[in-house]
């Protein structure tokens, strides 16, 4: 596994990073694995160098952390570990336990410290953007967490572009920690990031963790699964744009095939190497799958083949910042 720098910052991740909403607890959904099941997963990526894992207070409403505690940290020393959350969704029925209010983010950020057995989060993500919140109230507290040092570095998900540089420039002129990384959604079915979320993030210097990369397993070639059944976001993104993604998925499968490699290592192999990317963050529910994604790192597209991939996409309406 190679590593790189996380935007301008001095942290090497891997240039894939392991997204842990897989692990958790069957409760909150089918195709979430508990700890016994989500073991033999997270021992093979710190095996294949993995240093990255991305997870989320919300998934399986903390148990998914709670796993990582449990099962991940006692397999490496804590520092060759880079362990991101997020923060922003609901987290009970109580109607401060959400936002991204100076309240939610330090009783979070205290939550997912706890789940999570470490003293430190290395990168701590807004999972959305928060309306109802002024902006400056939210970044200062982010500031704070992170001069107590219960936070390494900030990054952010989904939202406007304008947003997201709106929250960088109020920083800056602060002098409050700064956001060194965004996690789009982002595939060959989704690409209205690079309008002006990607660009921004080229000019500014920040690492991009793209999510989705397959798009719900769509461009792997599988239009069933357990979790495309059941996860009512999968037909958001992606059931209304259903015969473009059907042309673009069709040419993945051709190039696939001309090169005589799964579906999965082309979707993977473009989105790694589009200008900006620093690791797309992969799912991964069965240990075999992780074959394609490593390998995926090896392939190098030939324009033309870039030209084929992306030939048939056409504007989208903006899917995933809510």
């Amino acid at each position: 596994m190679d590593y790189n720098n996380l935007g301008r910052t001095g942290l090497k991740v891997s240039r894939l990073g392991l997204g842990c909403m897989t692990f958790g607890s069957p409760d909150w959904a089918p195709w979430v694995l508990d700890a016994s099941a989500s073991r033999p997963i997270l021992e093979k990526a710190v095996d294949l160098g993995f240093n990255l894992f991305d997870t989320a207070d919300m998934y399986s409403n903390g148990a998914s952390e709670e796993v990582l505690g449990a099962v991940l940290l006692p397999l490496l020393p804590r520092h060759r570990i880079v362990l991101a959350t997020k923060l922003y969704n609901p987290m009970s029925d109580d109607p401060n336990d959400r936002g991204l209010s100076r309240k939610h983010v330090m009783g979070s950020v205290d939550g997912s410290l706890r789940r999570l057995g470490t003293d430190h989060i290395d990168l701590l993500q807004l999972h959305r953007f928060d309306y109802e919140t002024p902006l400056e109230e939210t970044l200062d507290a982010l500031n704070d967490v992170v001069r107590a040092g219960k936070v390494r570095y900030l990054g952010a998900s989904s939202m406007f572009a304008w947003q997201f540089m709106k929250a960088i420039g109020l920083q800056r002129a602060n002098g409050w920690a700064e956001f060194v990384s965004m996690q789009p959604h982002y595939n060959l079915l989704y690409r209205e990031e690079e309008r002006e979320m990607l660009p921004l993030c080229r000019s500014e210097g920040i690492g991009v963790l793209p999510w989705s990369p397959l798009a719900r397993g769509r461009l792997a070639g599988k239009r069933q699964s357990v979790r495309a059944d059941t996860d009512a976001v999968t037909g958001k993104l992606y059931d209304a744009s259903r015969a473009q993604d059907d042309a673009i998925a069709a040419a993945v499968e051709r190039v696939a095939a001309e090169r005589g490699v799964p579906m999965a290592q082309i979707a993977y192999a473009w989105v790694a190497t589009r200008p900006g990317i620093t690791a797309p963050l992969v799912g991964i529910s069965r240990v075999e799958l992780f074959e394609d994604a490593v390998a995926s790192l090896e392939i190098d597209l030939a324009p033309e083949e870039v030209a084929a991939l992306e030939a048939a996409y056409r504007p989208k309406p903006v899917a995933g910042h809510v």
